[in-house]
């Protein structure tokens, strides 16, 4: 699964700065200045990007958690063999 974090971190990203940029474009064809419109795109797409882009914010996290416990296990190992500790087995 996170052989493909960096591509699914990517997309997400990409999709959010979409979200963002498609709300300010809407917003400033209604006359609202640039700024504002930039500022309330920001407040918006946050949680409705969560919403739209579900699958891929739950690939990610999946991902991220993944590649956290991996590092604590290693963490761990290496740790354990600076005290001079046998390694704890990995299953």
């Amino acid at each position: 699964m996170s052989d493909h974090l960096g591509r699914d971190l990517t997309l997400y990203t990409l999709a959010r700065l979409g979200l963002v940029a498609v709300v300010t474009v809407v917003l400033v064809l209604f006359k609202v200045p640039l700024l504002v419109a930039l500022a309330v795109a920001i407040v918006v797409g946050l949680p409705l990007g969560i919403l739209l882009f579900r699958p891929l914010n739950r690939r990610v996290t999946a991902a991220l958690a993944e590649r956290g416990a991996r590092r604590g296990e290693t963490r761990t190992r290496l740790r354990a063999e600076l005290r001079g500790e046998d390694p704890p087995e990995v299953p």
